[in-house]
């Protein structure tokens, strides 16, 4: 009987092995079989998006409701107190607090954006589809009609409603959007005593000088007509106009008034977009996404 040299058996059994090694083709919906490294698919490529964590917190975080709720709630609280007293106004000197009468209707003055209505599903869209905001996609959101209400505003609105207190909607929406914001709010349930109550951006009040998208003038077109009790929103320019958008003049709105927060004034959270931004970065205006995101880098502050 012939012998197969041993140069062969050792070829062979390699082979064989090599055979035993290589990975089957895996059928969609099976099992790898045991002991086989599968492969990861590639990872998709998504544009880097800095309201990726902001979103995700307004629409999925319990804090998020529970910090709203805390705030509508705390507002409805003072609504006896404030009504309480005649000379009691949430408006500052300059803003028609001049105007402020004991016999004027009383009113809260609210913000609308990520402060009665939530446009998360707007912003999601943004981080989704990589987009920037857009004015005309702005308008067709808004269009729509389906914001729904932030937590705890609804509950703050119909409480007011029973006291008598009627709500200011005072935006930056403009004025061309009030039809479809107004249907959207009454939609929802919020109180809407007659049209007059939304004052959109771009509103012109006689004897007084807009500037930018400040709202003190529309604060002044409301002060001779109702006793101001609170302002509720989402940025600080809801309560009043600083000199300037500059961090300073920021914090000099805030500290100047500090104890009217939680008294007069009512904040909510806002981290999607804001006025901070803009004075993080400057104001500068014409960024590209890189260079906006180098300067807000630049303004953190590691403490080391």
């Amino acid at each position: 009987m012939s012998r197969t040299p041993t140069s062969l058996l050792l070829a062979g059994a390699l082979l064989s092995l090599a055979a035993c090694s290589t990975p089957r083709p895996l059928v969609h919906g099976a099992p790898a079989a045991p002991g086989m490294v599968v492969a990861a698919p590639a990872a998709e490529a998504v544009p880097a998006d800095d309201n990726l964590n902001a979103v995700l917190w307004v629409q999925k975080a319990q804090e998020y409701r529970a910090l709203t709720l805390q705030t509508w709630r705390m507002a409805a609280a003072t609504l006896d107190r404030a009504l309480a007293d005649p000379q009691w106004t949430a408006l500052l000197p300059g803003e028609g607090a001049e105007l402020q009468k004991p016999g004027l209707k009383p009113a809260v003055i609210v913000d609308i954006d990520e402060t009665v209505l939530d446009n998360s599903p707007f912003q999601a869209r943004g981080v989704l589809d990589g987009t920037s905001y857009k004015e005309e996609d702005w308008a067709a959101w808004v269009a729509e009609k389906q914001a729904r209400p932030v937590p705890g505003a609804l509950e703050f609105a119909r409480a007011a409603s029973a006291r008598g207190v009627t709500l200011l909607y005072i935006s930056n929406r403009t004025e061309q959007m009030k039809a479809d914001t107004l249907e959207n709010l009454r939609a929802v349930g919020f109180p809407v005593a007659d049209d007059g109550v939304y004052l959109g951006k771009g509103m012109d009040v006689p004897g007084c000088t807009r500037t930018g998208d400040d709202k003190g003038c529309r604060r002044i077109k409301v002060a001779s007509h109702y006793r101001v009790l609170m302002q509720v929103g989402d940025q600080i320019t809801d309560f009043g106009q600083p000199r300037s958008n500059d961090n300073a003049d920021r914090d000099a709105l805030l500290s100047g008034h500090d104890g009217w927060i939680g008294e007069r004034w009512f904040m909510l959270p806002g981290p999607t977009y804001g006025g901070y931004e803009s004075a993080a970065v400057g104001n500068a205006q014409g960024l590209s996404g890189e260079q906006r995101r180098a300067r807000k880098r630049a303004a953190l502050e590691p403490a080391r």
